[in-house]
């Protein structure tokens, strides 16, 4: 198939420069142990592969950078199709406390899927020098995927850790990442190799 010959050409992470790479962290959001069965069985070991990386992230010097849902009740378009949810200000719209996120992290607010979308992503990255991505989080097929897609428009290099993402509101997982792999040129890794080449 055409898309396993383009994907022949695909990057390692060897040949990444990891002082240019920053770890994205997409609407990994709220405390997962506050939510009810099955949900909470779902989303526990992404949020804890998540927590990994920034961890991993943080050790190397590597950029943690958090997109959040920040939603306006009343305004925001998002809000009529999923009803309401992250919401400005309430602990649904913060970094999961497992993430530890603080000092030396960077957050930027988001009101639409992308992270990119009319925030000031795009100027963070390229003032800290950043040409690669590791993005993680939820919903893979959402958020995950536009802000990969502008991260792809935008000419980043991204890699998608995918056992720390996670998709429950559209589509099937696997087809989610594959589809990232062949559109948008990404190289999805486990959680444990995005790890090594942070350590390494």
């Amino acid at each position: 198939m055409l898309g396993d010959e383009l994907n022949k050409n695909a990057f390692e992470l060897a040949d990444l420069d990891k002082g240019r790479c920053a770890l994205l962290v997409i609407d990994v959001l709220g405390d997962p142990t506050a939510l009810p069965s099955p949900l909470r069985e779902a989303m526990l070991p992404v949020v804890e592969n998540a927590a990994r990386l920034c961890d991993a992230a943080r050790g190397a010097g590597v950029p943690v950078v958090f997109t959040n849902d920040a939603h306006i009740l009343g305004l925001d378009r998002e809000l009529e199709l999923w009803g309401e949810h992250g919401l400005a200000g309430t602990p649904q719209a913060q970094p999961s406390p497992q993430l530890k996120c603080g000092e030396g992290d960077y957050v930027v607010d988001k009101r639409r899927y992308s992270g990119f979308f009319q925030t000031g992503l795009r100027l963070l990255l390229d003032e800290l020098g950043v040409d690669t991505l590791l993005c993680i989080g939820m919903d893979t097929n959402i958020c995950v995927r536009h802000t990969v897609a502008d991260a792809y428009f935008n000419n980043f290099r991204i890699v998608v850790a995918g056992d720390a993402t996670l998709t429950f509101l559209v589509g099937d997982q696997d087809e989610g990442l594959a589809y990232m792999e062949t559109c948008y040129a990404a190289k999805v890794v486990p959680t444990r190799e995005a790890v090594a080449f942070l350590e390494g």
